[in-house]
């Protein structure tokens, strides 16, 4: 996919927000003092009325938002994923998922991909913490079209969701003209019978190379874009698992909490089928180029083709 486009998904948020704010004058946006780099300063830029930093203090911005919400506003409040997940943590709780809040976070910066910025900010814990709270929606798009799409999506749904935007930047490989999101719904990218490789975030493009690498090995992968975490396509997972008979889930998160636990958790209880995480393998990153450490942290469609024949026998 080198020829293909690449686009952050942080900057599909930042343009996303640009073009539901001229849609919808309910729409506000508060960020931690990170406009730049969490791309909301596009929408403050074209409606600066509607666009509140409340500076280094993520838990209170949280607070605000809720407060904001109840008011009948729709809030997406951004920070980076280290931040709103974890730093915020009890206010996401308590002030926005307890009282079910129309509140979306737009967390930019997640994942080993944060690259330089190191161990600190590389949050691979966000799926899990947010996945825990009752009534939390929790998505990570693929590319910047499914992104723009989610973000609307997000809009439009009465309740808290979590959204996580990536820092580098993913080929775009779906149609705008032919593409539909809808919340809770997986998308086979590939059909196939032997194995079927689940995936969100950027390892979608990562699950698709390895799709045609493993075709020309003779190994049949399905290749399914499950962007939404929670609540979790399971009728599409099931039905995977019942036709190839084995799964492969593949995020850029630790392999404890996320997807790949959403999708074991299922299938341990409806069908029981053979399933490799492929993740961070509970443990903390490093700073570091992008690109290298995400294959250092076996984050690649090399990996993947890896996995797949080992899990195949072949």
């Amino acid at each position: 996919m080198a020829d293909v486009k690449k686009i952050a998904t942080r900057d599909s948020y930042g343009n996303a927000l640009k073009e539901l704010g001229a849609k919808y004058e309910d729409l506000v946006v508060f960020d931690a003092d990170l406009a730049g780099a969490t791309k909301t300063g596009v929408f403050k830029k074209a409606f600066p009325g509607r666009h509140f930093d409340c500076g280094i203090a993520e838990g209170n911005m949280m607070a605000v938002a809720a407060g904001a919400a109840a008011m009948g506003l729709v809030l997406f409040a951004s920070t980076f994923a280290m931040f709103a997940a974890g730093r915020a943590f009890e206010q996401v709780r308590n002030s926005i998922g307890y009282p079910h809040l129309n509140v979306k976070i737009g967390a930019t910066h997640g994942g080993i991909s944060v690259g330089e910025d190191g161990a600190s900010h590389q949050c691979c814990e966000d799926f899990a913490l947010m996945r825990s709270i009752p009534g939390m929606v929790v998505m990570s798009p693929s590319d910047d079209v499914e992104a723009r799409a989610m973000v609307e999506a997000a809009y439009k749904y009465v309740g808290p969701v979590y959204m996580r935007f990536g820092r580098a930047g993913v080929p775009v490989f779906h149609n705008e003209e032919t593409f539909s999101f809808e919340i809770g719904k997986g998308e086979v990218l590939q059909d196939g019978t032997d194995v079927a490789v689940i995936a969100n975030g950027l390892m979608v493009a990562e699950a698709m190379e390895a799709g045609k690498a493993l075709s020309e090995a003779g190994i049949s992968a399905r290749i399914i874009n499950m962007a939404t975490i929670k609540p979790l396509d399971e009728e599409l997972v099931l039905k995977a698992a019942r036709e190839c008979g084995k799964v492969i889930t593949c995020e850029e998160h630790n392999i404890l909490g996320g997807l790949g636990e959403a999708v074991c958790g299922l299938l341990s209880e409806k069908c029981p089928t053979p399933v490799r995480r492929i993740g961070v393998n509970d443990e903390f990153g490093h700073s570091g180029p992008a690109g290298a450490l995400l294959k250092q942290f076996g984050l690649s469609a090399e990996h993947i083709v890896s996995v797949a024949r080992e899990l195949c026998g072949k």
